[in-house]
């Protein structure tokens, strides 16, 4: 097995610590969350630059690649949801987007190909990790607020769920427009032409 999808199949080991250390108590334990993911997501740039550079691009790396991407970040969205921090209905959305384009690739199997993420796609990754960042910077500010410095107040609270809400919408936004642009491309797929290849 190749470098890259060493440090793929490493960010699934990743989002499984990411969860053990969010939902553990304390300062500490949320700050370390934070920094696994941190690692997490920049693990998705350097396994793709290396097989990128280097030549070593494999079929195994294309599919689980985004497989990995996404169970870090859904894991994330569905520990969010747990923590009433965003509404349940966004990561529906998210998650069926995510079940849709799955399908779309192992139908593409059956014919012997493998279908890559698209640029969309890698946008959508890249907004979603860029939330979900934002959202654990904000969980590790409360957490210090209330627990050591005593700052935090109902004013914080509520900007501070206002401000994730926004967020969270233009990553919804994001999400469905490139799993639509990713269903257009790859339409014969879904038995809408003969003739297109996806892409």
């Amino acid at each position: 097995m190749n470098l890259p999808n060493r440090i793929t199949l490493a960010r699934l080991g990743l989002a499984f610590l990411f969860m053990v250390f969010l939902f553990s108590r304390g300062l500490f334990a949320k700050a370390m969350a934070l920094g696994i993911f941190t690692v997490a997501a920049f693990s998705d740039y350097l396994d793709g630059f290396i097989a990128k550079k280097y030549g070593i691009t494999s079929d195994f790396g294309k599919i689980m690649d985004p497989v990995a991407d996404k169970v870090l970040t859904l894991a994330a969205f569905l520990a969010f949801v747990e923590m009433k921090l965003i509404p349940a209905w966004m990561v529906v959305i998210i998650i069926a987007r995510e079940l849709l384009i799955t399908s779309i690739r192992l139908v593409a199997l059956k014919s012997r190909e493998v279908l890559p993420a698209g640029r969309g796609g890698k946008h959508k990754t890249v907004s979603q990790m860029l939330s979900i960042f934002a959202i654990l910077v904000f969980i590790v500010i409360k957490e210090a607020g209330v627990q050591r410095f005593g700052f935090w107040n109902d004013s914080f609270e509520y900007w501070y769920l206002q401000v994730i809400f926004v967020m969270m919408l233009i990553t919804v936004a994001l999400t469905m427009i490139s799993g639509a642009s990713y269903l257009h491309r790859n339409k014969k797929y879904l038995g809408f032409s003969k003739n297109e290849k996806g892409s």
